[in-house]
């Protein structure tokens, strides 16, 4: 048995952030550098009241309501947030009963960022190929813009909220091949909120300045862009040549990639080291920002409406962030 994709969707906030608006507050930048250098115009912000778990419900209802998909055919729900409504319950186990999916479902949260969509569906893979669900519902749901200083202009020019959900199932519109998944806890201090859990429950209102001269807030989110970038070129390559290894597949089979959606600067180099094709990679950052475990699924989703991804193709799609944690596949559509 195989899993499927069958149908993706999102949902980004109604405000939108956009670089005049941010140029306003740091003029020492321009409207050019942040759109040349990271790629994003404009980035969904969740509102003062608006969760994870609300952007998820929102982006589930577009997909049943697009799709004409029945909350009672959903016999798991799996929810990949960092940001979640509360320490406890599950947010997925709230949303269970928000969208009225029936009470014989299973539901929990992952907690993973920038490879969730990659992790999530090779958990919801494996409930379905062992026999334990049908079709899964994943989501992906992040306010991050809620953990970043309002001074912080590098990672609020970054970084945009919004939520995506996906159909799982034993049918669909892309099977899910072989995976290549990693790990290294080491780098975790790279991007970090380290107060407010069970560590350091306590804010301590701290401040440092990194080696790079970047303000670190214990308090808020933390990321140092250089070991971060570092990271992704030393870890991604492998991936593109264990996945092909995996899915007996060599590079002329390989019809499209979409990776993680981290700022046009990385991107770009990654596409270059890696060889590929600029008609094969997709780039597009402009008017959602880095939206964390979301991005694969929105650049995805807007892949198959323009045409970019179509039937018959291999697209190689991975994650690669935060944790540090990394994943891969290949969808066969």
């Amino acid at each position: 048995m195989g899993a499927y994709i069958k149908c993706i969707d999102y949902y980004l906030p109604e405000k939108v952030l956009t670089n005049e608006a941010l140029v306003e507050e740091f003029p020492e930048w321009s409207v050019d550098k942040v759109a040349s250098k990271i790629g994003v115009d404009e980035r969904h912000i969740a509102g003062p009241d608006e969760t994870a778990g609300d952007m998820a419900e929102k982006a589930a209802r577009l997909l049943f309501e697009r799709n004409h998909i029945s909350p009672s055919s959903i016999d798991f729900i799996l929810l990949c947030t960092q940001s979640p409504d509360y320490f406890l319950p599950s947010t997925a186990c709230i949303l269970q009963n928000r969208l009225s999916i029936p009470t014989n479902a299973g539901a929990l949260d992952f907690n993973l960022g920038c490879s969730g969509a990659v992790y999530g569906l090779a958990l919801a893979k494996g409930l379905i190929c062992s026999g334990v669900a049908t079709n899964v519902l994943l989501l992906t749901s992040e306010t991050y813009n809620k953990y970043i200083h309002p001074l912080d202009k590098g990672n609020r020019s970054i970084f945009g909220d919004g939520a995506a959900a996906c159909l799982v199932s034993d049918s669909g519109i892309a099977e899910i091949g072989e995976f290549i998944l990693g790990t290294n806890g080491k780098g975790a201090e790279n991007l970090i909120v380290r107060t407010g859990a069970s560590r350091m429950p306590l804010p301590t209102d701290k401040e440092t300045v990194d080696i790079e001269g970047h303000v670190k807030r214990e308090d808020y989110l933390y990321m140092n862009g250089g070991e971060i970038f570092n990271f992704t070129l030393d870890t991604v390559p492998p991936i593109i040549k264990g996945l092909m290894v995996k899915n007996d597949l060599r590079p002329e089979d390989v019809h499209y990639y979409v990776f993680h959606q981290a700022n046009k600067f990385m991107l770009n180099t990654l596409r270059k080291i890696c060889l590929i094709p600029k008609e094969k990679f997709y780039n597009n950052l402009a008017t959602t920002g880095n939206t964390v475990s979301s991005t694969v699924f929105i650049a995805l989703k807007d892949c198959i409406d323009n045409g970019l991804v179509r039937p018959s193709m291999n697209v190689m799609i991975a994650g690669f962030g935060v944790g540090l944690s990394w994943g891969g596949t290949i969808l066969k559509f």
